[in-house]
C-alpha cells in the first residue's frame, strides 16, 4: 500500500530513478528542451528546478551540489555559466511543460519540458535587456518649478550682454523703488510734525489764561 506517498516511482527502483531523472536533467540543461512522457516530465521537473535555483549563486560549493546530483562537467558549465545568467532575474519556475497528446504506440500521454528564458516564442523578451524605471517620491514638477526651470533655460540661452542689460535695468528700478518709498516717507514725517507744532501753541493759549475765561463767566452771570 502506497497511502501518502506523493512520489511517482515511475516504475523503476529508487538508483534506476535517480540516474533516470539525472540524465533527463543533463539533456535538458544541454539542449533547453526535450520530449517525454508527461509523467516524467512532472518528476524532472521537481527534480532539476532546485539544481537552477543552486546555480544562482555561483561558489564552489553549489558546483559540488549540483555535481553530486548530475555527474556531468560539461552539464555544469553550461548550467553555472549560460543557464544561470538567463534565469538570474527570475525567482522561480524556470521550467515549462507542454502537453504534445498521446503516443501512439503504447498511448502514452506525451509533453515536452523546456527552459522558459530559452523559448522565444512563449517569451517575446527574452533577447532584450530589462530597463529600470527610476521614479521620484515628489512625483510631477509642480508649476512653480517648470515656470523656474524655464526662467533658469532661457537665461542660460540668452546671450551676455542681454543678460546684463536685465540686471542692471532691474537694479535701476529697485533703487528708484527705493528712493521713492524714502520720498514718501519724508514726507509723512514732515506733515506730522507741522500738525504737532500747530497744536502746541494753542494747547498753550488754553493753558495760559484760565482767569480770563472765569471773568467772562462771572460778567455773563451778573
Amino acid at each position: 500500500m502506497r497511502h501518502g506517498d506523493k512520489i511517482n516511482n515511475l516504475g523503476r527502483t529508487a538508483a534506476h530513478r535517480r540516474a533516470m531523472l539525472a540524465n533527463m536533467a543533463i539533456a535538458l540543461i544541454e539542449h533547453k528542451r526535450i520530449t517525454t512522457t508527461l509523467a516524467k516530465a512532472k518528476a524532472l521537473r521537481r527534480y532539476v528546478e532546485p539544481l537552477i535555483t543552486k546555480a544562482k549563486n555561483n561558489t564552489t560549493h553549489s558546483r559540488r551540489v549540483v555535481f553530486s546530483y548530475l555527474q556531468n562537467k560539461e552539464a555544469i558549465k553550461e548550467l553555472f555559466g549560460t543557464v544561470a545568467d538567463k534565469i538570474g532575474d527570475r525567482p522561480g519556475g524556470y521550467v515549462r511543460v507542454i502537453k504534445l497528446g498521446f503516443r501512439r504506440g503504447d498511448g502514452a500521454e506525451t509533453a515536452m519540458i523546456e527552459l522558459v528564458d530559452f523559448n522565444e516564442v512563449y517569451n517575446p523578451n527574452a533577447g532584450k535587456e530589462k530597463k529600470t524605471k527610476r521614479t521620484r517620491r515628489g512625483g510631477s514638477k509642480k508649476p512653480t518649478d517648470a515656470a523656474e526651470t524655464e526662467t533658469t533655460t532661457a537665461i542660460a540661452e540668452a546671450p551676455v550682454e542681454d543678460v546684463v542689460e536685465d540686471i542692471v535695468e532691474e537694479e535701476v528700478i529697485d533703487q528708484t523703488e527705493d528712493a521713492i518709498e524714502e520720498e514718501v516717507v519724508a514726507a509723512a514725517d514732515e506733515v506730522v510734525v507741522e500738525d504737532v507744532v500747530e497744536e502746541a501753541p494753542a494747547a498753550e493759549e488754553e493753558n495760559a489764561n484760565p482767569e480770563n475765561t472765569e471773568t467772562e463767566e462771572d460778567s455773563k452771570d451778573a
